[in-house]
């Protein structure tokens, strides 16, 4: 089993190879046809990721077929059918990173900041239930700064809505939680940046500012 520590490594490896265009860390035939895992599936990280269609996740960390487990949900929001996709992949393949990937320009984020300023209203209750998740997280920075479209209230938004998922997942599963506890498992937060391609982990507990 693949340790905490060396499973970050591996995906920091695979962005840095990203970046530098160096990607074929895993050969294109092994991507596309991986015959040897027909017997199960043994991935070295869950990634709770964007729906967005520009982060490409696999590319992303240079990973090929049965590396990455990866839930993709509009902005990498924790509902229930989220949390209970991590909570399998984490004991059913003794999984030992979780990664909560956001990016920037993230669509709904802007949204829920749009809806929060009062310039658009979602009926939707689908929509209306990832603005809802989104919410809490935004609009103190919202309160705080007041302009929905300045770029620095997006950014510390996008972080802010990366580092609510990684609490919800580290603070409200059970599942999670022991396996935290017992050093099994690390749950980070990470953003992909569109503009560059780069994937920026986050070391520290607290927001960015």
């Amino acid at each position: 089993m693949v340790s905490t520590d060396d499973a970050l490594q591996k995906l920091r490896d695979g962005n840095r190879r990203f970046v530098n265009g160096e990607l074929g860390d895993v050969q294109a035939t092994a991507r596309a046809y991986p015959g040897s895992l027909k017997g199960g599936q043994h991935p070295l990280a869950v990634v709770l990721a964007c729906s967005d269609s520009r982060v490409p996740v696999e590319l992303v960390f240079d990973q090929g077929v049965g590396s990455l487990f990866v839930i993709r949900v509009a902005g990498n929001v924790c509902a229930p059918t989220p949390i209970g996709s991590i909570e399998y992949a984490v004991e059913q393949f003794d999984t030992p990173l979780v990664v909560v990937l956001g990016h920037s320009q993230c669509g709904a984020v802007m949204a829920t900041l749009a809806e929060l300023a009062g310039e658009q209203a979602y009926r939707s209750p689908g929509l209306r239930a990832i603005v809802d998740r989104v919410r809490p997280a935004v609009e103190p920075i919202l309160a705080a700064h007041g302009d929905p479209h300045d770029s620095g209230v997006i950014e510390r938004s996008v972080r802010a809505n990366i580092r609510a998922s990684v609490r919800r997942l580290s603070h409200g599963s059970r599942i999670l939680e022991r396996r935290i506890d017992a050093g099994e498992l690390i749950v980070v937060g990470a953003e992909y940046s569109i503009e560059t391609g780069c994937v920026e982990f986050f070391e520290g507990p607290e927001d960015s500012k």
